[in-house]
């Protein structure tokens, strides 16, 4: 395992004036990271034994740790010490396609469970009555599952449908979209909404991530072919672990030189 204090030596006889020392010390740690010097699993030295080491204060190498530790480069487990965190493989998930989570990692070879948060049949809210259009004294189905690869949990989904589409959520197995098929309701089209945000501290339990960690929040409103909204889904997406890709075309009539 590379020596931090090494490191952090040489970078700053390197680069006198680089900016904040907790920053430098920061983007020491990470390029020792990406570049393999320190491994997924390697511990760090304590922040009293590393600010001895690197002639820092613990306040300004503390920092530095929690800014890496938000960014999920390292984690800290209570009464143990820190360590660089795991490196996920990245699961590439296209735009242009509507499938169901499980169908999507099938198709990858990536065996899946779900870890069901809730389902049952509920008063909606008023968000969820004007996303469904559901009229008045109607009930919506929730349904919100923990998905995790392996060990490593990758997604929070938490869907609403109207009860008329879904009168028995407890009925669901590995798919909804497959459940919903066998009704005839399984949707045809969505329209999505992508955002960044910082997790929650319950989200960011769920994912074993440190609150305030970035990821990616996704809308999902979806349709029958007629025209009816079947779901509207909120979904969380680990930032370290998803690409969404998305092919682009140029209209008809444009040229591109």
């Amino acid at each position: 395992m590379a020596d931090v204090a090494e490191l952090f030596a040489a970078r700053v006889a390197e680069r006198p004036s680089s900016g904040p020392l907790y920053l430098q010390l920061k983007s020491i740690i990470d390029d020792a990271v990406r570049r393999g010097a320190l491994r997924p699993g390697d511990a760090l030295p304590s922040e009293r034994d590393l600010a001895a080491r690197v002639e820092l204060s613990r306040v300004t190498v503390r920092r530095a740790m929690q800014n890496l530790v938000r960014e999920g480069v390292l984690v800290q487990r209570r009464g143990s010490g820190t360590y660089v965190a795991p490196q996920l493989p990245r699961v590439e998930q296209s735009l242009g396609k509507l499938t169901s989570f499980a169908e999507d990692m099938a198709r990858r070879g990536t065996a899946v469970r779900s870890v069901w948060l809730d389902r049952g049949l509920y008063d909606p809210s008023p968000e969820e009555t004007v996303a469904l259009g559901l009229p008045a004294a109607a009930r919506v189905a929730r349904v919100a599952r923990l998905r995790i690869s392996g060990e490593t949990p990758l997604a929070i989904e938490r869907a609403a449908l109207s009860a008329s589409l879904l009168p028995d959520p407890e009925a669901i197995g590995t798919s909804l979209y497959a459940h919903l098929g066998q009704s005839g309701n399984r949707p045809v089209r969505a329209i999505q909404r992508l955002r960044a945000v910082n997790l929650s501290e319950e989200d960011a339990q769920l994912l074993g991530l440190a609150p305030g960690v970035a990821s990616l929040h996704i809308e999902r409103t979806s349709y029958l072919a007629s025209g009816r909204v079947v779901e509207f889904t909120r979904s969380t997406y680990r930032g370290d672990a998803y690409d969404f890709v998305a092919e682009l075309r140029t209209g008809e009539g444009w040229v591109t030189q």
